[in-house]
């Protein structure tokens, strides 16, 4: 099980700081590389065993591939504010995960390993090359399964924010929702006869994301599956704490100072863990990173891609 204090094991926990050189300066040249309004998405078939699924993406930018895998109750449209950073040197590959987005929603029992067999068939589906995975949240633990399991795939690993570290102290953290996990038809009507009464307790505004968050979980198979099959410690059976130390991919691994989502250790167990891997953490930043702080994600991420090109020494 991760610990809080792995550095107290002897690892050498490397916090970077980086600044930006003028070729990675974000400018109105930048920014003509993306539209103003947000990009279709293409959608490509997937096989995967006898299930038959789709895949949908956005794919902007040439050069190096980079797939970005978003985090819970996401889709690549959480990108959106990094891509100028990216796309004038990287394609940029944002995917929206199994059960997410537009991708393929069916009705199951999701897992890690269902998660990264879909990033596997997709990348297969376009022939890339050897890429390197950007994950935030659940998709940095995403990113981190698939690089175990697919080594060869991968040539570099940046995980944002990342989840997939076991810690019990998150179960019950979400009993508060599950009440609105329930199917039955009963808890649509009962918050729907609650509106008068909420606004006459100028609570109509917190009833209104009640109701919206009961959407989109219903709308979210993926999401719903992940809360209701994780409500006791005993649940975590693929997290990979116990797995990373066998990667030997360069990794960077990112984290807000006040992050209230995934706690700091997590991030440190990561990089602690992986051999050689690079921490940095973003001062008064939250877990929305991708979204709220892209500047500050690129002033590290883009000198640590661009050091993939160029490896100064290996990790073995």
């Amino acid at each position: 099980r991760a610990q809080r204090a792995r550095n107290s094991k002897g690892f050498s926990l490397s916090r970077i700081h980086v600044t930006v050189t003028d070729r990675f300066r974000i400018t109105s040249q930048t920014l003509k590389f993306l539209p103003s309004s947000p990009m279709p998405k293409h959608v490509t078939p997937l096989q995967i065993g006898l299930h038959s699924y789709e895949a949908a993406y956005e794919d902007v930018g040439q050069g190096p591939v980079v797939v970005l895998l978003h985090g819970f109750m996401g889709s690549s449209r959480c990108w959106r504010s990094l891509l100028p950073y990216l796309s004038p040197y990287y394609r940029c590959i944002c995917l929206d995960q199994f059960g997410f987005g537009e991708s393929s929603r069916p009705m199951i029992r999701y897992d890690i390993a269902k998660l990264v067999a879909f990033v596997k068939a997709f990348k297969d589906k376009l022939q890339l090359p050897s890429i390197t995975l950007v994950g935030h949240s659940l998709g940095g633990w995403v990113a981190a399964a698939y690089a175990l399991a697919h080594p060869d795939d991968v040539n570099g690993l940046v995980l944002v924010a990342p989840a997939g570290i076991r810690d019990d102290s998150f179960c019950g953290r979400y009993n508060h929702l599950r009440p609105l996990l329930w199917e039955a038809p009963v808890v649509d009507g009962l918050l729907w006869l609650m509106q008068p009464f909420a606004a006459l307790a100028k609570q109509a505004k917190p009833l209104a994301q009640i109701r919206r968050i009961r959407h989109e979980l219903n709308a979210q198979p993926a999401a719903r599956s992940f809360l209701v099959h994780r409500m006791r410690p005993e649940d975590a059976i693929d997290t990979v704490e116990q797995e990373i130390h066998q990667l030997r991919v360069p990794t960077l691994v990112l984290a807000g100072d006040r992050d209230d989502t995934i706690p700091l250790w997590h991030c440190e167990t990561y990089a602690a863990e992986i051999p050689a891997a690079q921490l940095a953490i973003l001062p008064n930043a939250d877990h929305s990173l991708p979204q709220t702080h892209a500047s500050a994600v690129a002033e590290h991420l883009l000198p640590f891609l661009a050091a993939l090109a160029h490896p100064i020494s290996s990790l073995d």
